[in-house]
């Protein structure tokens, strides 16, 4: 039960949308600052008690995740050519729609970007056909909020253990969760390479924390709710502690469709539909949009009005584009000995060594390495190399390597292109009649090039580690992913960026944007713990504000 409730007619301080890694923070932000606060979530509230272990449900049935069967979404890899619906499977922009948002069922990996993600423009110059720029911050203006989300979301690691690793004002607050086989075997090929493997940071309690359980290594992390309370989702960290203030509601199964302004340009609240489906108004001093990288372009187009004919916040044209998935690769190995992967959190032991870009590679990239299971334990069982049988006896026999298996993941850049794009199809509607996400991508030929790069270092730590055999998947061009970045880029000149560097959006001055879509390059693949130390400084800029009666 939410610690308040408020009256559609009462004007709330602040109406923030999407209860994630970012307005899960900025709720409580805002709510300890003294404000009232109405969360909005889309998808319904679960407890530990209600999540489960069920692979059909949460996998194959959306079961906490966005659906094809009642939002819908078209894809295309030009704008050239007409988009075509997603009917089923994973959608092209695949999110979680329940409180807590994707910090509910992320694998939890949390690098910080180092000091050259915010200034790689001034250090390697333009890139031909992308909007490669500079951040209007620097790493060492977001590292408090780092050291924030370290301690108040709670991150288990190991401090210095990466020699490549920027500057920290603090340790990590627990240890790092206990290595696996697939970690240890990891380090033994790296390190045979020369290479500096380290403990990966997870947004796992390893031990007991803030009144929260250490992990109890279930084997269920990627794709699904922590029943222990272990993952530090908002859901478990500040979205109770806002609550505890008697300042915030969150109101779930309420899927806000549109933002309206007055004729001062200043938003007024949100028009939402509530779980019956009946449309209601919250009204609201200030408006907060943390709905994703995808759900927030959607929103701000699908608000346009005689003022914003574009979509709301959107004179410079740039709402929904340089939509930025990062890229992914993997390579797959087989071992001699049982490694059991099945057990505890997905990643033990990542590698930076190839993070930054290397102009003698010939194209611009980085990236990090890691090992891991694969995805959840069925689908990992039923992996098979290339050329191996998918029937009979001899896809008996595969299976019975299950447990002798694991995957290395390697995780890149991707740069943002002004066609990559999240719009709105002028078809397809989802189930409240409202248009549906068009998602427009194509991966730049160097975000491919990388990709190959880091795959085939992968293998060769796989195979330094002892590997009987290993096995790639192919690089193909993305046509979809969880990371949804730089669709309302964050910037200092309104007619190239969509919001300042505070987050307020340069067309409307009591509108906010903080999530992945701020994003002005895409980091090396982990971007949850990048969004959360962004929001929590965004949190304590707009507190500033409206302080100072400046919103």
């Amino acid at each position: 039960m939410s610690a308040k409730t408020w009256r559609d007619s009462e004007t709330v301080d602040f109406a923030i949308v999407g209860s994630g890694a970012a307005g899960g923070v900025i709720a409580r932000e805002l709510s300890q600052a003294g404000f009232s606060v109405v969360l909005f979530e889309r998808g319904p509230r679960h407890t530990a008690a209600t999540f489960e272990h069920d692979e059909l449900k949460y996998t194959f049935l959306d079961g906490l995740t966005n659906s094809a069967r009642t939002t819908p979404q078209s894809f295309r890899d030009s704008p050239d050519v007409e988009a075509q619906p997603v009917g089923s499977g994973l959608l092209p922009a695949w999110y979680a729609q329940t409180v807590g948002g994707s910090t509910t069922h992320f694998t939890a990996n949390f690098w910080r970007f180092h000091e050259i993600d915010f200034r790689e423009r001034s250090v390697l110059g333009p890139i031909a056909g992308t909007a490669f720029a500079d951040w209007p911050i620097s790493y060492a203006e977001l590292e408090p909020y780092y050291t924030k989300v370290d301690w108040e979301i709670g991150v288990s690691g190991l401090a210095g253990a990466c020699p490549s690793d920027p500057p920290r004002s603090k340790p990590y607050p627990m240890p790092p969760l206990p290595v696996k086989s697939s970690g240890v075997l990891f380090e033994r090929g790296a390190k045979k390479l020369g290479l500096h493997p380290f403990p990966a940071p997870m947004a796992i309690a390893s031990v007991p924390y803030r009144g929260r359980p250490g992990c109890v290594h279930c084997g269920f992390c990627m794709g699904f709710g922590c029943e222990a309370m272990a993952k530090s989702s908002t859901l478990y960290t500040t979205i109770p502690e806002a609550e505890a203030t008697g300042r915030c509601e969150v109101r779930a199964r309420s899927y806000v469709f549109r933002v309206p302004t007055n004729d001062s340009n200043r938003v007024t609240g949100v028009h939402y539909f509530d779980a019956e489906r009946r449309e209601r108004f919250q009204k609201a001093r200030a408006v907060v949009l943390s709905a994703n990288g995808a759900e927030t372009a959607r929103l701000l187009l699908a608000s346009e009005s005689a003022r914003f004919p574009q979509g709301l916040a959107n004179s410079s044209g740039l709402v929904g584009k340089h939509l930025m998935f990062n890229t992914y690769s993997q390579v797959e190995a087989e071992f001699e000995h049982e490694l059991n992967e099945y057990k505890s959190v997905q990643v033990t032991r990542i590698l930076h060594d190839f993070y930054d870009s290397d102009p003698r590679r010939g194209y611009y990239g980085g990236g990090g390495i890691d090992a891991r299971i694969g995805p959840i334990p069925s689908v990992w069982a039923i992996e098979r190399p290339p050329g191996d049988p998918r029937w009979g006896s001899g896809f008996k026999q595969r299976l019975k390597a299950f447990t002798r298996t694991m995957q290395s993941t390697q995780h890149g850049t991707s740069l943002p292109l002004e066609t990559n794009s999240v719009s709105l199809d002028p078809k397809l509607k989802d189930a409240w009649g409202q248009p549906c996400i068009r998602v427009t991508y194509r991966d730049h030929p160097d975000d491919l090039a990388n990709s190959r790069f880091m795959q085939a270092r992968a293998d060769e730590i796989l195979q330094a580690a002892g590997a009987l055999r290993t096995w790639r998947y192919p690089v193909v061009n993305s046509t979809g992913a969880p990371h949804l970045l730089g669709t309302c880029r964050m910037g200092n000149d309104p007619a190239a960026s969509v919001v300042d560097r505070y987050h307020r959006t340069h067309d409307v001055r009591n509108l906010f944007i903080c999530d992945g879509s701020s994003f002005v390059t895409s980091g090396r693949g982990q971007p949850t713990m990048t969004i959360q130390a962004l929001a929590f400084r965004a949190g304590e800029h707009i507190g500033r504000f409206a302080r100072a009666n400046e919103i």
